[in-house]
């Protein structure tokens, strides 16, 4: 009822753990049902470790969250080495989210995943970070880049190929159309949107890297906007996510184009979550009598 294929594979669910709120993925399995989630991606791996930003690099806003965390991560070698087998054990199927400064640290990153001994079901290739002071969004807000970046890594993998799309473009439909032309699996739409804040009583940012990423419920309808965008320029599928709070949100993200949906933000209160609205979504079909998750991707009128 709530499975669904993306290439070669089978998801349990439609329902994402998405990348750097969830750890590396086995952080939380003693305490999560991971037979409800359809998939957990990794945080973001570089070629050498980050220690990430300097604090403060979280602020929670009125409703919901700035980050300028930086991509703290263990670096690929020791990630290949140690935490990658960890994941092999988990009860749901993983994902390797990767980022990178220059065109050759991304391959560089997914050729030694490649030849690791780890169980991943495909990549998740971050083009989207603002909090970073290189690489990324660069990537990012070009289409030739973006085309360039898919290319190269389509040559090296055969697993599910997924590139993570910025909504801080002027076209989010043009770097997405490119990324399929080259040979993406699908894309994940969107990443957080550029913001800032500022302590009013002393005019400091709140942010040591003055900007940082918003995500949580503020950027809901924007993101739906961009997914609906995504949705009817392009024919591979869409992992939407951006501001879902609840099952009903989910639904609309599906209902708009998503043939599956990230939860970020919400993990860091409650990492069971995602269970909940497993739950919430497979009784919200069968009172519909909708049988097929599938049905309900792009059906909005």
């Amino acid at each position: 009822m709530l499975s669904l294929k993306i290439k070669d594979i089978t998801f349990k669910s439609p329902i994402i753990a998405a990348s750097g709120t969830f750890g590396y993925g086995n952080e939380v399995e003693k305490i999560v049902d991971m037979s409800k989630i359809g998939c957990v991606i990794t945080k973001s791996i570089t070629v050498e470790k980050r220690e990430g930003n300097s604090h403060p690099r979280i602020h929670e806003s009125s409703s919901g969250m700035l980050n300028s965390i930086g991509l703290a991560n263990v670096g690929v070698k020791n990630f290949c080495d140690q935490k990658i087998l960890e994941l092999n054990d988990l009860d749901t199927h993983f994902i390797v989210s990767i980022a990178g400064s220059t065109l050759d640290d991304y391959i560089r990153v997914l050729d030694a995943i490649e030849n690791s001994k780890g169980q991943h079901v495909g990549y998740e290739i971050n083009v989207s970070c603002p909090n970073v002071k290189a690489g990324g969004m660069e990537f990012g807000i070009n289409k030739d880049m973006v085309f360039e970046l898919t290319s190269k890594l389509k040559e090296i993998t055969n697993k599910i190929l997924i590139i993570k799309l910025s909504p801080n473009v002027t076209s989010i439909e043009d770097i997405a159309l490119s990324a399929e032309a080259a040979g993406a699996d699908a894309i994940s739409a969107v990443n957080t949107f550029l913001g800032t804040s500022i302590d009013y009583k002393t005019g400091k940012f709140t942010l040591n890297t003055k900007f940082g990423g918003l995500s949580g419920p503020p950027i809901k309808p924007l993101a739906l906007a961009k997914i609906y965008k995504i949705y009817n320029n392009i024919n591979i599928p869409i992992i939407g996510m951006g501001g879902i709070s609840n099952f009903s949100d989910i639904i609309e993200f599906l209902r708009l184009g998503s043939s599956m949906v990230q939860i970020g933000t919400l993990n860091y209160r409650d990492p069971s979550i995602i269970c909940k609205f497993y739950d919430q979504l497979k009784d919200f079909m069968i009172k519909n009598k909708i049988n097929d998750i599938t049905d309900l991707i792009g059906d909005c009128k």
